[in-house]
């Protein structure tokens, strides 16, 4: 007699045709879901941001799917793309270059337009840099806001942190190696001189967390240019007000 024929994956069995939002590492390869891996094996098509990017994290696990971009410049065009695929059966994976597919990336577009169309859309939960960073902090985190990334212009930088000066909650903000300085000089004059926690390059190999008051961090900056991605987490004006004086403090992860 000859070998049983092997049935088909289970998880694959599952999967409808529709959009999978699919978290992705923050940096170390290893923090992704056996989920998430079952779920980019099972689609016909992975929809990312840099497709040289995803097919490093691909390769990882073993995963050969064809790839479409989808980005801030595309996410019109690709949406419509993407939609007309699933309308015909296809199951699409979206992913981002690293953590939760619509946190500060065009993701958002693409499940809006699914939701105005009636079709399927499924998360699959993964890892994101503001929420490690958080948790982390020693900042409150029962109540805070996420602002993400901040106006490059500075009239409306200055303006929405002018909006945020009397905020009570945590203010959470991403920022890169090139603005994070200005940002914190910014932050000094218009929150004034309140606690930070900075998370660098979070799950790589050259993670930092630096804590302090806003001008010690700063000077920290001074000494050391800053390098990588940034979370940037200040305390609210409830918890400054309450807070004792504490020194800063850099730390590898």
């Amino acid at each position: 007699m000859g070998k049983p024929a092997k049935s088909k994956d289970k998880e694959v069995e599952k999967l409808v045709p529709g959009l999978y939002v699919v978290g992705t590492p923050i940096g170390n390869l290893k923090d992704i879901t056996l989920r998430a891996i079952e779920t980019l094996k099972s689609v016909d098509v992975i929809a990312c941001e840099d497709t040289r990017v995803s097919q490093k994290l691909l390769n990882h696990y073993g995963i050969s799917k064809p790839l479409i971009s989808y980005h801030e410049h595309n996410k019109e065009e690709r949406s419509r793309e993407i939609i007309r695929m699933i309308e015909k059966g296809k199951r699409v994976a979206l992913i981002s270059d690293a953590g939760m597919p619509g946190i500060s990336d065009p993701g958002f577009y693409i499940i809006r337009e699914m939701r105005r169309h009636g079709l399927q859309v499924t998360v699959i939960p993964g890892p994101t840099a503001f929420v490690a960073a958080l948790v982390v902090s020693g900042l409150p985190t029962d109540k805070f806001v996420y602002e993400g990334f901040l106006p490059r212009r500075e009239g409306r930088r200055r303006k929405r942190l002018e909006q945020l000066k009397d905020e009570p909650r945590t203010i959470v903000f991403y920022e890169s190696p090139y603005r994070v300085v200005r940002l914190l000089n910014t932050l000094l004059e218009i929150l004034g001189d309140r606690h930070v926690f900075i998370a660098r390059e979070l799950t790589k190999k050259f993670e930092q967390f630096i804590y302090g008051k806003i001008s010690e961090v700063i000077e920290h900056f001074d000494k050391q240019p800053p390098k990588g991605e940034f979370v940037v987490i200040v305390e609210g004006k409830a918890q400054w007000e309450k807070s004792s004086k504490r020194g800063v403090s850099s730390y590898d992860g």
